[in-house]
């Protein structure tokens, strides 16, 4: 019975509160450096329990990329994982960011 609380209630409970948490408060709230079609902001203390899926402006603004946390001290293991999948063969085509594309989604300082 503790097992069963342990890895499935508990477990799913957090991992529904997190998931949530990342629709609903990066949308409402967080910083936008990068330009995108919604109010997705990113949500530093929410890194950690979604591994890096808070980085939620950069996910709206390039729709397609595998990896969120692309500024200066942004966290991203889900990408870490994606990478060593592409490594071991288990994933392909992955769309890793490009300097020049995510610099043209930055938001400018004079519009910020």
């Amino acid at each position: 019975m503790t097992a069963f609380f342990w890895g499935s209630l508990v477990r799913v409970g957090l991992l529904h509160h997190v998931t949530w948490s990342i629709n609903s408060i990066c949308h409402a709230v967080g910083e936008r450096p990068f330009k995108s079609r919604d109010k997705s902001g990113n949500v530093w203390w929410l890194a950690i329990p979604s591994m890096g899926e808070s980085w939620h402006n950069l996910h709206h603004a390039d729709l397609t990329c595998a990896r969120h946390g692309v500024l200066r001290g942004q966290i991203d293991t889900s990408a870490r994982i994606i990478w060593a999948f592409e490594k071991l063969g288990w994933v392909k085509a992955v769309r890793w960011p490009v300097k020049e594309r995510v610099e043209a989604k930055r938001v400018s300082a004079a519009s910020a």
